[in-house]
């Protein structure tokens, strides 16, 4: 996949001076030979911190490596003036964990005291005001240190393309869907640009990409990979010609970022005008690692982008849509999987999931632009959906949202799609989230957020709640087990 950072982590050790430096860098060099054994790959930095200028040298040799992100190692105690000056002056995200002791001769004279070095670090990072990622249990071995660089990295990438990432959005929200609402104030203190541009700058760019000789080729493409699915063939030219488009805006307008996200409007105007739909080349960029949002839903574009880089897979947005009807759920669900009916609901969007997230996906037509739009005639503007069900599996249903007074929030819920033949159009799935009645009450309506919801493939929640608490959420809510209530649940209900 193109668009994503890759993760350069170098680790850098620290001693307090009135400690053995020897203990540090003998377990630094522990932790580097199980990096070996285990295939991760990191970068040592000889300098041992002891004091600020052993600092400044680290953070050099940091520069001459590439290194992008940060393991600060407290193999004792630790300076903690020094170690966490080497965060701030870190540009990239920084992990700061610390050793256990091995055994009982370690104690006897050389022990490192790293377990109360990590509360002066920790002090010392709010202090500086420095931001960094502190594991759940942030004491141990080797082998557990290794576990935690394995769960930093994903947590890094996600930071890395945040903070060079720009949004570029194609026309306003249209009026129906004000819910997908954007203040832009706290994606730039995100560090994130965001362009926005006019409906007509992109039928413009469009127009010009006629005939462009790439044309057959990206066709070629695409029957490759809808293979027996490519029910609508005489639809592709235009949306080779789209994708063409979409890809020459982004390198031309990239600017200063490294990685873009696009959310764009699709419809109505845009099947009248260009005269197909777009959620397939949406669904084809989305697979690149360029997500795209529907609807010009910038947060759902940014949500999907930071799920890209935690997982390094494709994900999609989807409606969180329409209940599971209970003929449905009798026949397909219960007394099969351990779900009630109040956990179950389908998640639905017109075509933008990738065929490689689908069960079997075949190019259609959407259905209800088509009884708005061509009613009664045989489908053509409305052409241009990937459909089918979504495969089964575990998934993470997550948004990272500004809301309506600009202050950032998150929902972060695993589940899993079920087994169960939807029966529907769109690209379409049956849903199963533990409490999801209630998470859908007291968090996704109590909270204000809008249908959209990005989903990544696999359990993401653990990496997912670090990011966002990262980024500034100041809540990340999470579907809450029955015997734990949500503040504004009513105790009373039956």
């Amino acid at each position: 996949m193109i668009n994503m950072p890759v993760v350069k982590l170098g680790i850098v050790a620290v001693s307090r001076d009135c400690f053995p430096i020897d203990l540090s860098i003998e377990r630094r060099k522990a932790i580097l030979a199980e990096c070996r054994n285990q295939n991760v790959d990191i970068v040592e930095i000889s300098t041992t911190i002891e004091n600020e200028l052993d600092a400044m040298k680290a953070l050099d040799e940091l520069k001459q490596n590439d290194c992008n992100a940060l393991f600060v190692y407290l193999g004792n105690f630790g300076p903690e003036g020094p170690e966490t000056l080497l965060a701030q002056c870190f540009d990239g995200p920084a992990m700061f964990a610390a050793a256990a002791e091995e055994n009982i001769p370690v104690l006897s004279s050389r022990r490192g005291d790293a377990y109360c070095g990590m509360l002066n670090a920790s002090y010392n990072l709010k202090l500086r005001n420095v931001k960094a990622y502190i594991p759940e249990n942030p004491v141990g071995d080797a082998k557990h240190m290794v576990s935690l660089i394995k769960d930093f990295i994903p947590v890094a990438r996600a930071i890395i393309g945040v903070k060079s990432l720009k949004i570029i959005t194609f026309g306003p929200r249209p009026y129906d869907f004000l819910a997908c609402n954007a203040p832009i104030a706290p994606l730039f203190k995100m560090g994130i640009n965001v362009q926005e541009n006019s409906e007509l700058d992109l039928f413009a760019a469009f127009n010009a990409h006629k005939d462009d000789p790439r044309i057959p080729g990206v066709i070629a493409d695409m029957e490759k990979e809808l293979g027996e699915g490519n029910k609508m063939p005489g639809i592709l030219p235009k949306l080779a010609q789209y994708e063409i488009t979409l890809l020459d805006w982004i390198e031309a307008n990239k600017g200063a970022a490294k990685y873009v996200a696009l959310a764009n409007k699709c419809w109505p105007a845009f099947q009248t005008q260009f005269g197909f739909v777009p959620c397939y080349v949406n669904s084809r960029l989305t697979a690149m690692g360029i997500p795209v949002g529907c609807e010009v839903d910038i947060y759902g574009a940014l949500s999907e982008f930071i799920g890209t880089c935690v997982t390094g897979e494709p994900v999609t947005l989807l409606d969180i849509n329409n209940t599971v009807p209970s003929d449905m759920f009798e026949q397909s669900i219960k007394g099969k999987f351990n779900y009630t009916d109040k956990d179950v609901f389908m998640g639905f969007h017109c075509g933008n999931t990738p065929m490689c997230r689908l069960v079997k996906g075949e190019m259609k037509y959407q259905l209800i632009m088509h009884r708005g739009l061509e009613p009664g005639k045989e489908p053509d503007i409305t052409r241009g959906t990937l459909e089918g069900d979504i495969v089964p599996g575990d998934i993470t249903f997550f948004r990272l949202q500004g809301d309506k007074d600009s202050i950032l929030k998150s929902y972060i819920a695993q589940g899993e799609v079920l087994p169960v033949a939807t029966q529907s159009f769109g690209g379409i799935g049956v849903f199963a989230i533990p409490q999801m009645s209630r998470f859908y009450r007291h968090v996704l309506i109590e909270d204000g957020y809008p249908h959209h919801g990005a989903v990544a493939f696999g359990k993401a929640g653990k990496a997912l709640f670090a990011v966002m608490n990262w980024l500034g959420a100041t809540k990340v809510a999470f579907n809450r087990p029955k015997d734990m209530y949500y503040p504004t649940e009513n105790p009373f209900e039956e």
